[in-house]
């Protein structure tokens, strides 16, 4: 029996622009849960995500299955801002009308180098 058991500290910190991310990376909590939903197991993860130590890896896991519902929460909210975003984005950018105008501009520079 371990007489005064270590207290753990969860390996995540929150940025200034609100995304957890893993302490000492830019991986975010996001990123380790989606490859853990997909079926990854820690040691495939750190394959993946090798600046993130293994024993990381795994006290992220835990602390997610400890907190599913808080962190769920989190996740689903962060995925609807990213929808937000990519619907603002393809508003003001649609792709078709950006695809013709990086070709429109791809010609434009050929042309000016051919003279």
């Amino acid at each position: 029996m371990i007489p005064n058991p270590p207290t753990m500290i969860v390996p995540l910190q929150t940025d200034e622009h609100g995304a957890i991310r893993v302490s000492g990376t830019r991986v975010t909590l996001d990123t380790v849960i989606a490859r853990y939903h997909q079926g990854d197991d820690p040691e495939a993860i750190h394959e993946g995500f090798d600046v993130l130590p293994l024993n990381d890896i795994y006290a992220v896991i835990a602390y997610y299955l400890a907190h599913r519902d808080e962190l769920d929460a989190y996740l689903k909210r962060r995925e609807e801002e990213a929808q937000r975003l990519r619907e603002e984005w393809e508003a003001k950018y649609p792709p078709k009308v950006a695809k013709a105008e990086l070709l429109a501009r791809l010609e434009a520079r050929k042309n000016s180098q051919d003279s």
